[in-house]
């Protein structure tokens, strides 16, 4: 009886000396592990919130970075006092992330493109963008997606690895952005003086800057019209208010002004033969021409007149 008392002690000074001390000590590597988590979390987070260098995606993306590599840092060491091998804890790790990355390679070139677009900062939030012909206000960058809302209320997820890999137009990046509007007029109006009562419009209108100074060109030479494009200069936050003002703008002076709208013409010329070779009275032959009157052909033997 003495002799089971002894193992029983014997037994129970091992457990305390070797795995209760390994146990003990993994619990207080545990808990000193989170208290270091959450000031290094603290501290990260303040530290970039101060820089000027990085905005708010930037700051979140560094600080949870942080607490990903410590908890694995914690989880290893935690495994490492118990008295475990990390080696071949780490090995399985690998095959494990290798296996995943291969099942997720979109989501995380979404997260590479991610990373590249919080750090390069391309657009920022609250800018107006267009991606491959998809336009909105930037809601949030997230290290996946990326946010639009659009102008008809519509909440767009775009891959950023689709961001990065189409077009990208940033219209707010400049503070000024320049109003283009082409529209017609008649041949027979005077451009000159076309020029002077738009351009005195434009000046006259709040939201158009003088400098880079407006302006009214000569396009092109269509087949019915003149084609005319008044360019002008305005703030960002004021860009469609500009845009659409100046259209109404455009129709209404060019009606004070006793210019018409053009549409395209088409002159229509008959000529007839006086017969044909069996007596027989020949039809009528039409010629169709645009803006310009149609050439008749060179006279014939047989030509009659025209009318």
């Amino acid at each position: 009886m003495e002799q089971f008392w002894e193992t029983l002690r014997q037994i129970g000074n091992d457990f305390v000396q070797n795995t209760g001390l390994a146990i003990v000590r993994t619990i207080a590597f545990f808990v000193l592990g989170l208290v270091v988590i959450r000031i290094m979390q603290v501290i990260a987070r303040a530290t970039t919130l101060k820089s000027r260098k990085l905005d708010k995606s930037a700051s979140t993306f560094i600080v949870s970075l942080i607490t990903v590599v410590l908890y694995v840092a914690l989880a290893v060491l935690v495994v490492s006092s118990l008295g475990f091998s990390t080696a071949g804890i780490i090995a399985a790790f690998s095959a494990v992330a290798l296996a995943v990355a291969l099942a997720l390679k979109d989501s995380l070139a979404s997260l590479a493109n991610g990373v590249i677009i919080i750090f390069t900062k391309p657009f920022k939030k609250g800018d107006y963008i267009c991606i491959d012909g998809l336009e909105g206000l930037v809601q949030d960058i997230r290290l996946f997606n990326t946010k639009l809302l659009t102008y008809s209320n519509e909440e767009v997820i775009v891959p950023n690895s689709e961001v990065l890999g189409n077009k990208l137009i940033n219209y707010t990046s400049m503070p000024l952005r320049r109003v283009v509007i082409d529209f017609p007029v008649p041949y027979s109006a005077d451009v000159e003086e076309i020029k002077k009562f738009l351009l005195k419009g434009v000046e006259a209108y709040p939201y158009a800057v003088n400098m880079p100074a407006p302006s009214v060109v000569l396009l092109d030479y269509e087949d019915s019209t003149l084609k005319l494009s008044l360019r002008a200069w305005g703030e960002n936050e004021h860009y469609w208010d500009l845009y659409f003002d100046l259209r109404d703008m455009i129709l209404r002076e060019l009606r004070a002004h006793g210019i018409a709208n053009p549409f395209p013409q088409l002159e229509v010329s008959l000529r007839e033969k006086s017969a044909t070779a069996d007596g027989t009275p020949a039809p009528a032959v039409a010629s169709q021409a645009g803006s310009a009157p149609a050439r008749s052909p060179a006279p014939q033997e047989d030509a009659g007149k025209e009318v």
